[in-house]
């Protein structure tokens, strides 16, 4: 009906309009005539509209049927594979290949949703830019942008604390030097020192100091002193070479001072123009080195000292600072200066702090403050004992904004008159050869002499029996009591050798020993003795023939448990080295040979592990010998 009604109103429409030609129903679109316009928008395809809704209802079927089908479809991330696959080239990145991810999740990501709980690597840093120039221009050396990113320029000198600075320096440098010396062994076998085979049995393992220096040729070792705080410093005194030679340093004495675990060369080379008889350590710090000459004099040498304040010579492409006394005696304090040679300096390890008695009372409480204290004692060979106050005051000066540090050494002389009772002078005066003091209590000493008698005495001169250590067979004889030593243990308990080869063992309280051993060394002199660092009952022994013994009290008290001859090469003077803080069994003998070798031997763990109860073994024993 629709359809009829169209076609009715489309024939009444052609009746109403005049025909046209077909010309001009050609041009008829180009005619602009708002009649023919009007009627032309009239028209309706109701076939486009229907095909346009019937697409419209298919489209919307496949998207509700595609949102259907994405409700039961998931991507499956588990699998994956590469497109480019390497091989590890290490055994870290194989292990981190295999083994890297496994137990492991991801619990937070790089972004900003989780900056309110984390930490992120997103976050915006905060830098302030800043410049500084040395040396600077006046007082303008550094400068830069303030918080406010003005620029500014900071005129005011930053406070540095330069001790803390050079302190942190000094054992930085110490710990580098080593590891630089390890790596420079590993890459130069022929340079190693270290041996891990050794000739002798008596020891696992040894090295030796390079002494094979231009400057130490044909120089003998005459004495050894190791620091009784730091136990890798050493010092070794050499004497003159055999052959002199052009240069001024063959005409001085060298003191050495090593460090054991750097023995490709000395850490300080000290000249001085005097025979050197014996030297020391400071007692507190390894920073002071005392020597004692054949004139009489106390030479002092600080290690601290800047070394462009000493002589610098080239040796073998290579350079040396070869340092002059930073104090001397010699000249200056004439007066009271030994008039004989000294023969033996020890450290005190005690404080002189309020001890009035001594000459400090005049000391201000500034310069005490201020400076490190303590007293070193030289014996010469007259019997003159000397204690000496050391005082190192620290002046610090301001000058254009620089730090200058000041070392002033103030020294006392202490002097007891006589050591000995008044009938052993009347016989003869004795000569006095060594000296030690109690570690547990010292304000107690003993003097070793050449009428095998030890003479006991105290700083504060009060009178505390025995006066005298006497060997079993009764009064003085001509017998040179050559070495003495504590133990370093705690117990009031001491060691002599003497010249004829006997051993005795004494106790503070007694004047006969304990313990007394004649035939050790058949008859042969004792020229060191020295007490194990690590064991209370092992000690060490060396004789004029070139033998080293190794006593332990508890395996044997009759006779030495070791004994070994070195007859390539005769040593001169033995020292131990050893770490009794530590329990890892490292204890070593320094051996001073003719040729000027110096060898550091590790004896075998029997004699250097400590035992279970073996101080109250010793104890135990030595009451029992009473």
């Amino acid at each position: 009906e629709i359809q009829r009604a169209i076609n009715a109103e489309n024939e009444r429409i052609g009746i109403l309009l005049p025909k046209q030609t077909p010309k001009e129903h050609e041009k008829e679109p180009n005619m602009d005539s708002p009649a023919r316009g009007s009627l032309c928008r009239t028209f309706m395809d109701f076939e486009r509209a229907n095909q346009r809704q019937s697409n419209r209802n298919m489209a919307s079927k496949q998207k509700k049927r595609s949102s259907e089908l994405l409700r039961l479809i998931d991507l499956d991330f588990s699998i994956s594979f590469s497109l480019l696959d390497l091989p590890p080239v290490n055994e870290y990145e194989m292990y981190i290949r295999n083994f890297g991810k496994t137990n492991t999740k991801q619990a937070y990501v790089q972004c900003n949703e989780d900056n309110l709980e984390r930490e992120i690597q997103t976050d915006e840093i905060q830098t302030l830019e800043k410049w500084t120039q040395h040396p600077g221009d006046s007082v303008l050396v550094c400068g830069g942008e303030s918080s406010n990113d003005e620029s500014v320029d900071v005129t005011v000198t930053p406070q540095i604390d330069s001790q803390r600075l050079t302190n942190f320096l000094r054992s930085a440098s110490q710990v580098i030097a080593v590891l630089l010396e390890e790596d420079r062994v590993a890459t130069q076998p022929r340079w190693n020192l270290r041996s891990r085979q050794t000739s002798l049995s008596i020891s696992d393992s040894c090295f030796q100091l390079n002494s094979n220096l231009p400057f130490l040729h044909g120089r003998k070792v005459s004495c050894l002193h190791v620091s009784q705080v730091q136990r890798q410093a050493l010092l070794s005194v050499h004497g003159l070479p055999e052959k002199a030679g052009a240069i001024q340093l063959d005409r001085k004495y060298i003191v050495c001072v090593w460090n054991v675990w750097q023995p490709s060369s000395p850490q300080k080379v000290l000249v001085c123009e005097a025979e050197v008889s014996c030297c020391c350590f400071s007692p507190s710090k390894a920073i002071l080195v005392f020597a004692g000459t054949t004139d009489g004099s106390l030479v002092v040498w600080d290690l601290r000292e800047d070394s462009r304040m000493h002589h610098c010579v080239k040796l073998n492409e290579t350079d040396w600072i070869f340092r002059a006394p930073t104090f001397s005696t010699d000249g200056v304090l004439s007066s009271i200066n030994h008039t004989y040679p000294i023969l033996a300096i020890e450290p005190v390890s005690t404080s002189v702090y309020g001890e009035q008695n001594y000459g400090l009372s005049h000391l201000s409480a500034q310069e005490e403050m201020s400076g490190l204290s303590f007293q070193i004692a030289s014996i010469d060979e007259n019997g003159t004992l000397n204690l000496w106050v050391t005082v190192v005051v620290t002046a610090c000066l301001h000058c254009f904004g620089k730090r200058v540090l000041i070392y002033l050494y103030y020294l006392f002389l202490l002097y007891f008159p006589s050591l000995f009772p008044k009938d052993i002078i009347r016989l003869r005066i004795p000569q006095t050869l060594n000296i030690k003091f109690l570690p547990s209590n010292p304000n107690h000493f003993i003097v070793g002499t050449d009428i095998g008698v030890v003479s006991h005495g105290t700083r504060h001169d009060l009178r505390v029996p025995p006066k005298l250590f006497k060997p079993q067979q009764g009064g003085p004889r001509s017998i040179r009591a050559n070495a003495i030593d504590f133990s370093p243990f705690g117990k009031p308990i001491f060691l002599v050798g003497c010249s004829d080869g006997s051993i005795r063992l004494h106790q503070m309280t007694s004047e006969h020993p304990l313990m007394q051993w004649n035939d050790s060394t058949n008859g042969q002199p004792i020229i060191a003795l020295h007490w194990a660092l690590t064991r209370p009952a092992v000690f060490f022994v060396l004789d004029a023939s070139s033998t080293v013994y190794i006593w332990d009290l508890l395996e044997s008290d009759l006779w030495p448990v070791a004994k070994q001859i070195i007859q390539s090469d005769k040593v001169l003077t033995m020292a131990v080295l050893g770490e009794p803080e530590k329990t890892n069994g490292l204890l070593g003998i320094a051996l001073a040979k003719q040729s000027g070798i110096i060898d550091i031997q590790y004896v075998k763990k029997k004699w250097a592990l400590p035992q279970s109860e073996e101080s109250e073994k010793l104890q135990l024993l030595l009451q029992q010998s009473l």
